[in-house]
């Protein structure tokens, strides 16, 4: 192996490493996450970097999950747009990557926009993470985030603990979104969104988009889409 020019040792001082637990600003974060492209994922998170180890399929596979459900959602819903593991800049001491963004275009009324750089900013509509457990995170530190930034609708599915939480903005508040006595999930955000969370727990991905097609086709779900394509 050939000795780094001294042009290479020059570029790989003038930007430090990312580490996890790095106290940084969120363009001191981006210049250095930029400069380290080999890192799949890092976050900051009320001013700490947070480097993830590489995710594996207790991760690949509910997220897999989460995002046909979505995707299949939006692909029947004009005027909305899911995103799949997109930097959220939220302000100076926060930049994420969410597992899933749905959110309303912009020109359809929507609170988010996809920024120049590709980086969404605003106050997307609906978030969805996938952990490990009820220690994560997500449901902590980024929790509060979100509500202070204004995310209407932020769900989790805690993998190691059968649980998925769905919290509604209320108030400024984010309050518990109640299921119905089938366990079935409606967001309030986006009409005919439904999630029949006890068949996602056992597997069954063939019940969770059925009873997706049944909202569908609710009448709520028309209004919504003749409103936001207006």
């Amino acid at each position: 192996m050939s000795s780094p020019t001294p042009e290479r040792l020059a570029d790989d001082l003038a930007v430090p490493p990312l580490e996890n637990g790095d106290f940084l600003t969120r363009d001191e974060f981006e210049r250095r996450y930029e400069a380290m492209p080999h890192i799949k994922k890092a976050e900051l998170i009320e001013g700490i970097v947070y480097m993830t180890s590489p995710l594996k399929a207790d991760h690949g596979i509910p997220h897999a999950k989460i995002g046909a459900w979505l995707s299949v959602y939006s692909a029947s819903t004009a005027g909305t747009i899911v995103l799949d593991n997109v930097s959220y800049r939220i302000d100076q001491d926060n930049e994420f990557q969410p597992d899933l963004i749905l959110m309303i275009a912009p020109e359809r009324g929507g609170r988010a926009r996809i920024d120049k750089d590709g980086c969404v900013e605003g106050a997307p509509e609906l978030i969805v993470e996938v952990a490990s457990s009820s220690t994560s995170k997500d449901l902590h530190q980024k929790f509060n985030v979100y509500r202070r930034a204004g995310v209407q609708e932020y769900c989790v599915w805690q993998v190691r603990d059968r649980a998925i939480a769905w919290w509604e903005l209320r108030a400024g508040r984010y309050e518990p979104l109640p299921a119905d006595a089938d366990g079935v999930l409606r967001s309030r955000i986006f009409p005919g969104l439904w999630l029949d969370a006890p068949a996602l727990l056992r597997g069954d991905m063939l019940a969770v988009l059925e009873r997706l097609q049944a909202g569908l086709r609710a009448p709520e779900h028309a209004a919504f889409i003749a409103q936001i394509g207006a």
